[in-house]
């Protein structure tokens, strides 16, 4: 394979169930622009290496921090990727509404398809009835990290409730500690992490239903609901006493380095909030943590008790711009429980095929994390994924302005005058 930026062997005609046919020694090339570098690019490269070797197609990967305006870029200069990892369902179902995607339903064997995706996986990868993008990883992200040997070193013990949250942070703090490691900062995407707060607060104080109206523009962002969610939010990372580095610290650390403060003696802090692929990043930093002991997660707790505790999500989904052989074999190769599986042993991926199993999962901690996935109550996909683009953009970039000071009532008319224009209303 070859790549920009930053096994096992099995028998094509035995990993593409989904394909009608399994061509073998095609040869050739298929372009893939995608987000993953580190870890993440090195587990794609892994899950390839047996299609690239039974078709002797050359997967050409580019990467990119700002995969929406590449992709746009491209389109509208008539020079797409072959394939690429798609932004999310909003920008899928933009793309699709523009003719840019190939409809996957004669490419895919669609009854296998429905054997192994649940329905809401086929819904989200749909526009008009039609399907254009297929999930190959997914990740849980109501997750709350922390290290239990500082926790038992402390006395410290699991909160179950908002309250209880905030009054394990006040504790940390009388006791001398940081709370909490947030980083916003991911390049041209930096607030993506703190719209997951916000996600997951919404589900927890304004119900799924409120949530679903919010994602399709139904309700305002000036609307008392969305207000309370970013006060909460507020709550913690506008709070300097509970932020390791500050709000300049969370404005200006990577995401995926936030966390590794934890591991240190003494910890940094205590808390990270985070979705499940985290786990990559924390050994990346420190290759020998042992899950379990080193570091473990509780669920985002419960705020508002009518609503429980949903599972807020995510997963990184790919579709086709070229219909080429490549491409197309390429599709099916990457919609299979063997291919998916190959990430999964390796650690930061969730498969959403129901065909991966549960054994598969390199340790408890990931296994609980899929569990809780497929076993939660209430599943909702990440709002600011389902936005359009424009909307999506100006909710990150309205994060940062929060966390950096900025009126509360200001950032959310800039939101919504965004929003105004791109749903046409």
């Amino acid at each position: 394979m070859t790549s920009r930026f930053w096994g096992f062997t099995l028998p094509l005609v035995a990993l593409l169930v989904l394909a009608a046919c399994a061509p073998q020694q095609l040869g050739g090339t298929v372009s893939f622009i995608g987000v993953w570098g580190g870890d993440e690019l090195a587990s794609f490269e892994a899950m390839v290496a047996p299609f690239e070797e039974d078709t002797g197609i050359d997967v050409q990967f580019e990467g990119t921090r700002d995969l929406n305006a590449i992709l746009t870029t491209r389109v509208e200069a008539g020079n797409p990727p072959d394939v690429a990892g798609l932004p999310g369902p909003g920008q899928l179902q933009e793309f699709a509404a523009a003719g840019a995607l190939v409809p996957l339903d004669g490419v895919l064997d669609m009854n296998a398809v429905r054997a192994q995706y649940g329905q809401s996986w086929i819904d989200l990868g749909s526009y008009n009835g039609q399907l254009y993008g297929i999930f190959i990883k997914a990740a849980v992200k109501s997750l709350v990290w922390y290290n239990p040997k500082a926790f038992t070193a402390a006395g410290y013990t699991i909160p179950t409730t908002w309250d209880e949250l905030i009054a394990l942070s006040d504790q940390i703090v009388a006791d001398g500690g940081t709370p909490w490691c947030v980083g916003l900062e991911s390049g041209e995407a930096s607030g993506w992490p703190a719209t997951d707060w916000i996600e997951d607060i919404m589900l927890r104080t304004a119900g799924p239903q409120v949530y679903d109206q919010w994602i399709s523009h139904e309700i305002s962002w000036t609307d008392p609901a969305i207000v309370r969610a970013w006060e909460l939010f507020g709550q913690i990372a506008a709070n300097e006493d509970y932020l390791f580095g500050g709000t300049t610290g969370v404005l200006s650390t990577n995401f995926g380095e936030s966390p590794l403060p934890m591991f240190s003696d003494p910890p940094g802090c205590y808390l990270h909030r985070q979705a499940s692929f985290i786990t990559s990043f924390f050994l990346e930093g420190n290759p020998d943590l042992v899950a379990g002991e080193d570091y473990a997660f509780f669920g985002f707790p419960s705020i508002d008790a009518q609503w429980g505790t949903p599972a807020l999500g995510a997963a990184d989904l790919v579709g086709m711009f070229n219909d080429t052989p490549q491409a197309r074999a390429l599709i099916n190769y990457l919609a299979t429980a063997p291919a998916q599986q190959i990430w999964v042993e390796r650690g930061g991926a969730l498969s959403p095929n129901k065909n991966v199993s549960l054994d598969a999962y390199p340790d408890d901690i990931s296994r609980g994390s899929a569990q809780l996935l497929v076993g939660a109550e209430v599943f909702r996909f990440d709002a600011s994924d389902l936005m359009p683009a424009a909307v999506n953009e100006a909710f990150w970039k309205g994060t940062l302005d929060y966390v950096g000071g900025t009126d509360l009532n200001t950032v959310l008319a800039n939101i919504e005058a965004v929003a105004q224009e791109a749903y046409g209303s």
